[in-house]
């Protein structure tokens, strides 16, 4: 016969084994499974195959694989429903580039940059430039200028999606200035830069995806949009330098899910930054003309937030916010 000493022991002990039961079904990070890094641009571009190489050089460091998955679209905002809805675990992360800040502003969204992104590391940012054709009669900005004030509407340029760096770098270049130009949006660089270089439109305005393509006489390069004048290319102006106000790297990072564990934040963060400083990688980026551009995770959400509210302004100056003309 059960006495009312031995109930409560064995109550005591299957507490216990309540308690422990969460431990054992949750193994440490990241054992449980392959983690997934969502790209939100096309496979095949520059972005892309860059992300490749840092995913498998961390997973080496995590002893965990990282597989990279594609979601392009919109600007390169498409991953935010994903790790909206994802568990905050560390298995699925995200690419976080810059229009992701500048899209709530443009067009009605569910997610929120800040609220919804736990900060991981930032790595690099890229240099825009302004191409057309090698062949092409363009050979300055203001060739370009000149075409649109001509024949107003019949210049199509070519950016990776509405709302993104190099539409507003537009926008200010020409519709600031009353000149019209046909805005043709492409998901990624890949498809971008086909375009320019076949001629299905005029120019190209784009990250360093293009750099090989430059080098090889194929597109010719008018202008960068970064602060000075790069080593690569030395005799291609700036447009700061032509009198425009416009400077814009596009800073990129990783990001997870809203709530992510800080003891998973920093696995992620130790590994990745060790793959971000690896030499394969470094050489890689230099490939696109990109150097490292390192934050933790503190600084990193930091300039986010300050980022998010200066893209506010951004957009409403350029009438470009939600309900603007």
């Amino acid at each position: 016969m059960t006495g009312p000493s031995c109930t409560r022991r064995e109550w005591l002990a299957a507490a216990a084994a309540i308690a422990a039961a969460p431990a054992l079904a949750s193994p440490p990070f990241p054992t449980a499974r392959p983690i997934t890094l969502w790209v939100p641009w096309p496979a095949g571009g520059a972005t892309d195959i860059t992300m490749r190489l840092l995913a498998d050089i961390a997973g080496r460091h995590l002893q965990q694989k990282v597989i990279v998955e594609n979601r392009p679209g919109a600007g390169g905002t498409m991953a935010m429903p994903i790790l909206q809805q994802a568990e905050p675990d560390g298995y699925t992360i995200a690419q976080i580039p810059q229009p992701v800040l500048r899209v709530p502003y443009t067009q009605k969204v569910l997610w929120d940059p800040v609220r919804d992104v736990t900060p991981i590391i930032q790595i690099s940012g890229v240099t825009f430039g302004v191409l057309v054709l090698g062949s092409s009669a363009f050979r300055t900005m203001d060739d370009l200028f000149a075409f649109a004030r001509s024949r107003p509407g019949e210049l199509s340029i070519a950016t990776n999606g509405v709302g993104t760096t190099p539409h507003i770098a537009l926008e200010e270049l020409f519709t600031a200035r009353g000149l019209k130009y046909i805005h043709v949006p492409y998901k990624g660089t890949a498809e971008q830069l086909l375009a320019v270089e076949t001629g299905q439109v005029m120019v190209g305005v784009n990250s360093t995806g293009f750099a090989p393509l430059v080098d090889s006489g194929r597109l010719r390069l008018l202008a960068t949009l970064a602060a000075k004048r790069s080593p690569r290319w030395p005799t291609v102006p700036t447009l700061k330098e032509l009198g425009f106000n416009i400077v814009a790297q596009s800073p990129y990072g990783l990001g997870g899910p809203r709530g992510l564990p800080p003891a998973v934040v920093a696995a992620l963060h130790d590994a990745f930054r060790k793959a971000m400083l690896d030499p394969a990688f470094v050489h890689e980026i230099a490939k696109y003309d990109q150097e490292l551009e390192y934050l933790g995770p503190a600084e990193y959400g930091a300039w986010i937030r300050e980022q998010y509210a200066k893209e506010k302004l951004v957009v409403e100056r350029m009438g470009l916010s939600r309900g603007g003309s």
